[in-house]
């Protein structure tokens, strides 16, 4: 191993190979592989590394280079820069590696078996001649398959790793390149490394960039040219507009990739042609124009258009009595309407596509309750979804019919990334009510339109004033500020004994006005402020907190409470507050390890994404119940349902004691944990305070400065998200679209 690789710059200014065996995995994220580790270096020092390790496993030796620097709570620690496995070439080193977990599903047994076995040849065995692993006693056919299979993987995702840091690339991106890619991922990119910016949005373009310069790709080539400008769109897209400016596409092109004006034109003139990208007019900005991904141009005209051929198809109402509807809801539902809800009922009855909003307690989940109870008593088919799966349980429960999430409910299948209900094989339904509509992004909205009959009602109800939804676009609030369609306000609090502190404090923020809070010691209340100086008064007073709440309001602690904040990095971020919590509320009994590295028996864990054969889904909370001992993964359990992971599926899951707020829209809690300073700048806007603040049932505690609280509740001008589908849908039912 070349020295050069592992060049390290210490505070005394020495240059040091440095090489050691991983001691102890002390925390490892599973979305991006960022991990906190404790190496025994050769000779005999333990330090801490820190970085982006995919694959890392405690009893590995590696060689890294890095930078020193010093963390605020745990002390000197070394960056990674780069980092490479080193496998030991005698039989001991051979066992050790193996019985740290080198392969998933390998046991200490079997790998005592193969060492055996092979001695210092085994890993020449496995890598030249796995066929031979029959030869071990106990080991069949699909038993030395089924290990070779998984040493393959790992030697693939040894090698990548490698090809990529010779090309400059950080490691963070190595597992998202292997699980696209696979075996054949360093050849797919040696022949075309400007895939990558297609295949992994976000910081695909700029990594095949490096690896195309590493190759000797002229920097002016064509297909450079396209992959930035797609990248580009993308890049705005995952901001949440829906299409970018020319302008500032080619500014951008200019400033950031060197491509001038010329190039850029022509590179945008090939895409139009492909079909990629679909060019228009900005109205009263004639020298500029909307540059939008050919999908969600397309999405955003089916939308305008379904909707506008929905209104258009007349529906006389169900009931128009007052007392009629009053009495069909309290035999319904036994829900007696208040003045403001009748009138909102009777509004809505008539009408083939209506939005009702609202802010918490005023009545949403009522409303949605006597609709669909006066739908059914009327003989009408009836369905009920919302975005996410805790937004569609909580629905279920409150409105006593099943509920589904969107995608379930339109038969969404990842393999094709499409769904089974269109408009040639739509929804059974008479009505359809949507909940948390504020989370439905312009994809979303225009597959639920396409499989959506136009003999239905359509009934959408969500809080305009919370944050958007993650995907792009801003379909609630333009379908509002469209104007064509009926919108109906609910303003008159019920919740909580007629206005609680959480939802009077809610509403003040709703409309720009500091929330009035108790003093620190008023531990009755339900909603606090705790003024701390600065990120680290502030996770400790969040650990003390997660710690004494329970005790002082009955709660559990894995369950009833969580913790959010607005940003992913910081002393005060999700990837930190994870890290100091696990150890605070799980820690580790004496003398125990923990062989994955990430995860605990007890700890507080999120599904990432949308997983239809475990029924498990984006944002779903559950508790590790222990290892699985078939795979050697683990077994989460959801509300008292196992499910299991195997190794490789465990980038599925990450620590969820504490998550950003956008992770927790459609969810609610007993006690609600908000660190809030003015290291979170970037994020401190009202509508992120005020769905915050929103996702507390019983507590609502604020940690941080005053000075952040007031400017999130003075900044009601976030990002305006560029979007076409308000001026689409206006015109449209206007008949001109």
């Amino acid at each position: 191993m070349k020295d050069r690789f592992f060049e390290l710059r210490q505070g005394s200014g020495t240059s040091l190979p440095i090489r050691g065996r991983v001691a102890h995995i002390t925390y490892q994220n599973a979305e991006n592989h960022f991990t906190v580790a404790r190496l025994k270096t050769e000779d005999g020092a333990r330090i801490t590394i820190a970085g982006h390790l995919p694959g890392l496993r405690a009893g590995e030796t590696i060689g890294l280079r890095g930078r020193w620097t010093r963390h605020p709570r745990y002390g000197d620690q070394l960056d990674v820069d780069a980092f490479e496995v080193l496998l030991p070439a005698d039989a001991e080193g051979i066992r050790a590696y193996l019985n740290a977990g080198a392969l998933d599903g390998l046991g200490p047994k079997t790998a005592d078996r193969l060492v055996a076995c092979f001695g210092s040849r085994t890993l020449e065995i496995l890598d030249d001649a796995p066929e031979r692993l029959q030869e071990v006693p106990g080991i069949g056919v699909k038993r030395a398959a089924a290990i070779a299979e998984a040493w393959a993987a790992h030697s693939q995702l040894r090698r990548l790793m490698r090809f990529l840091q010779e090309c400059g690339v950080n490691p963070l991106h190595t597992g998202a390149i292997h699980r696209l890619y696979g075996a054949e991922a360093e050849v797919l990119l040696r022949e075309d490394p400007y895939q990558l910016a297609a295949d992994l949005p976000g910081e695909g373009f700029p990594v095949a960039d490096a690896i195309a310069r590493r190759l000797g790709i002229d920097t002016g080539a064509p297909r450079r040219q396209t992959a930035a400008l797609g990248h580009l769109v993308a890049r705005a897209n995952a901001e949440g507009h829906v299409w970018c400016s020319r302008l500032r596409l080619f500014l951008e092109a200019e400033r950031r990739f060197g491509i001038g004006l010329e190039a850029a034109e022509n590179a945008l003139a090939q895409l139009k042609a492909a079909g990629q990208i679909i060019e228009e007019p900005i109205v009263d900005e004639p020298e500029d124009s909307a540059i939008y991904p050919a999908a969600l141009h397309s999405a955003e005209v089916s939308i305008a258009r379904r909707l506008a051929a929905l209104r258009a198809i007349p529906t006389p109402p169900l009931l128009e009595d007052p007392e009629r509807i009053a009495g069909g809801v309290l035999a319904a539902s036994a829900i007696a309407p208040c003045p403001e809800q009748m009138a909102v009922l009777q509004g809505i009855l008539g009408e083939k596509a209506a939005i009702v909003t609202g802010g918490p307690g005023t009545g949403k989940t009522t409303l949605i309750c006597a609709y669909a109870g006066l739908m059914r008593a009327a003989g009408r088919r009836t369905t009920l979804a919302a975005p996410t799966g805790r937004a569609a349980r909580h629905l279920g429960e409150v409105a006593g019919l099943p509920a589904a999430t969107i995608h379930r409910l339109l038969g969404y299948t990842p393999a094709e990334d499409r769904f089974l209900l269109t408009a040639d094989h739509p929804l059974d339904t008479d009505a359809l009510i949507v909940d948390e509509a504020s989370m439905i992004d312009t994809p979303l909205m225009a597959g639920l339109m396409a499989a959506l009959p136009l003999s239905a009602r359509l009934l959408l109800v969500g809080d305009a004033r919370q944050l958007p939804s993650v995907g792009p676009g801003n379909v609630l609030a333009d379908l509002i500020g469209a104007g064509g369609l009926p919108v109906y306000a609910l303003t008159t609090i019920f919740r909580q004994a007629n206005a609680g502190p959480i939802v009077v404090n809610a509403h003040r923020i709703r409309h720009g006005e500091m929330p009035v809070t108790a003093t620190t010691d008023a531990k009755e209340t339900e909603f606090r402020f705790i003024e701390v100086s600065g990120p680290a008064a502030a996770v400790a007073a969040v650990v003390r907190l997660c710690q004494d709440l329970p005790r002082e309001m009955g709660l559990d602690p894995m369950r009833d409470i969580q913790v959010l904040t607005p940003m992913h990095r910081g002393e005060a971020g999700t990837v930190n507050l994870n890290q100091v919590l696990q150890e605070a509320l799980n820690p580790l009994p004496p003398g125990k390890g923990h062989r994955n590295g990430r995860f605990r028996p007890g700890d507080k864990v999120m599904h990432l994404k949308n997983n239809y054969s475990k029924a498990v889904f984006n944002g779903d909370i559950g508790t590790v119940a222990g290892p699985e001992p078939e795979t050697g993964g683990l077994q989460v359990d959801f509300d008292g349902r196992r499910v299991a992971y195997a190794p490789a599926e465990l980038d599925q899951l990450a620590l969820a004691y504490a998550i950003t707020v956008h992770k927790s829209q459609g969810g609610e809690y007993p006690a609600v944990i908000l660190p809030l300073l003015t290291q979170h700048y970037p994020m401190l806007q009202r509508n992120l305070l005020y769905t915050a603040v929103t996702r507390g049932r019983r507590q609502v505690v604020l940690v941080g400065s005053r000075k952040a609280l007031a400017i999130a509740v003075a900044n009601d001008r976030p990002t305006q998200r560029l979007t076409g589908l308000r001026q689409r849908l206006a015109a449209a039912l206007r008949g001109d679209g």
